[in-house]
């Protein structure tokens, strides 16, 4: 997506503020996201409002929340960088080492200076002696290092005659809080004196798989766990692992959607607001339940109120009825 193309999918103007586009992203998020919009184009269009975002924003400041530097002269090197779940949401610092390959300059690539010097191998005769009839008789012949030229091209101690010189480097460089999968972050090389390079580098975010956290297009964490279907039954208290740690939630018999406000991904780089976790729990029940466990749901089974059994009763007086009424198999 274009500079251009993403301020007019926020709706605003390419001169506006980074505090304008925040405003305008986040009245887009909260009309269309798909927890709040029902519609059918919700999710695509929610995608598209996000990538504009990024968009503008990597426009407008550095991954660190300073002013984006000038431009740089000398090669642009590109990197995809893995970072956990943790790390791309609560922020880090990584140290980024990596090499460059620089074409020589002064052999253009060779690995040989243009410049003629003596045969060392023939001392400039190009000839050489070579024994035969067991040293007795000797002939002359081309010399194989100068091809009977005399002279050769000096190896170029620029790039030790490799055409290419090596060129390594570190960087530190600081994801902020937020950061998601696909953003391109661009820091400047830093230049030789600081261990870095002349130029810039852009780091393409990748996000390993988590055990227990999934980020969708739209900036939502979820996380989809077993629970005891015992538990669950009885509205226990469980533990639910958040971005901060574990937290305490309640289960509740007829619901297996929970939001825990507040305890997902960050809304904006570095931002202190964050938004929603989803949870969904999948009650689980043994398939052979234990004798005590058996003799328990029989106690309950015994234990039913008249008002719980309502629908039970009016069913097993229908089944009656119909029974009374049905074919038998053996007619």
């Amino acid at each position: 997506m274009g500079l251009d193309d993403a301020y007019v999918e926020l709706g605003v103007s390419p001169g506006a503020s980074e505090s304008e586009v925040k405003a305008a992203w986040r009245r887009l998020v909260s009309r269309w996201h798909p927890d709040r919009n029902a519609s059918a184009d919700a999710a695509a269009l929610m995608q598209r409002i996000n990538r504009a975002y990024d968009r503008i924003r990597l426009a407008l400041v550095e991954p660190a929340g300073h002013p984006a530097p000038a431009a740089t002269s000398g090669p642009v090197v590109h990197r995809r960088v893995r970072l956990s779940v943790e790390q791309a949401a609560l922020g880090v610092t990584r140290l980024l080492r990596g090499k460059l390959i620089h074409h020589c300059t002064g052999c253009d690539g060779e690995g040989l200076l243009r410049t003629m010097t003596q045969c060392p191998a023939c001392e400039g005769a190009g000839t050489t002696r070579s024994p035969m009839w067991f040293g007795w008789v000797s002939s002359r012949e081309a010399c194989g290092t100068c091809e009977g030229s005399g002279t050769v091209r000096e190896s170029c101690s620029a790039c030790d005659g490799r055409g290419h010189a090596v060129q390594r480097y570190r960087r530190s460089v600081r994801f902020p809080a937020g950061v998601r999968a696909g953003e391109v972050l661009t820091i400047d090389g830093a230049g030789p004196g600081a261990g870095g390079f002349d130029g810039s580098l852009e780091m393409a975010v990748e996000l390993t798989p988590h055990p227990f956290f999934t980020l969708d297009d739209h900036g939502t964490l979820r996380c989809q766990m077993p629970v005891d279907g015992f538990a669950w039954l009885a509205e226990a208290w469980i533990d639910v692992p958040t971005l901060g740690g574990l937290q305490h939630m309640r289960l509740r018999r007829n619901r297996h959607v929970y939001r825990l406000r507040g305890q997902g991904w960050p809304l904006d780089h570095d931002g202190a607001e964050r938004g929603d976790q989803i949870v969904t729990v999948v009650p689980t029940f043994p398939d052979h339940p234990a004798p005590g466990q058996q003799a328990l749901l029989e106690q309950l089974v015994a234990l039913a109120s008249p008002q719980d059994a309502k629908a039970t009763r009016e069913w097993d007086t229908r089944l009656r009825a119909w029974a009374t009424r049905a074919p038998r198999h053996d007619e």
